[in-house]
């Protein structure tokens, strides 16, 4: 059962890596970014009201996945591959290295790069790829 919890945990901190990106897109100019980052008008239309943080923004727009667009509803389901991977290749790092550690709240996240040095090969490839992905 816990490591169902810590498996979970790291799906819901990139969840929130991955929110927290949309939300930091927002901040910007949205003109020329709306092609590359869909689901900007999405949560911009559907979510302006909600405060940023804590997972609020996936939580909007999960209570309104049947509203999004299609192009934001296909950046959703890459991003929900991406964290399975991610997680997966994580899972037994997580166990061993944070299984004290509470999920939730990028706590797991947290951990996992307080112990970098201590990673498998697997899961620094898999959080240096999507660090690099988050950026550009």
């Amino acid at each position: 059962m816990k490591n169902r919890t810590v498996f979970s945990g790291i799906q819901m901190n990139w969840l929130a890596v991955a929110t927290g990106i949309v939300c930091l897109s927002l901040a910007a100019s949205v003109s020329a970014e709306e092609v590359d980052r869909p689901c900007v008008a999405d949560v911009q239309k559907l979510c302006k009201d909600v405060q940023q943080g804590e997972g609020r923004i996936a939580k909007c727009m999960k209570e309104h996945e049947k509203e999004l667009s299609p192009g934001c509803k296909e950046n959703l389901r890459k991003l929900k591959a991406k964290v399975k991977e991610v997680a997966e290749a994580c899972k037994g790092d997580a166990e061993t290295l944070c299984k004290d550690v509470e999920p939730g709240k990028g706590r797991i996240l947290s951990c996992l790069k307080q112990h970098e040095s201590n990673l498998s090969a697997a899961c620094k490839k898999e959080l240096t790829s999507s660090k690099r992905r988050s950026k550009s």
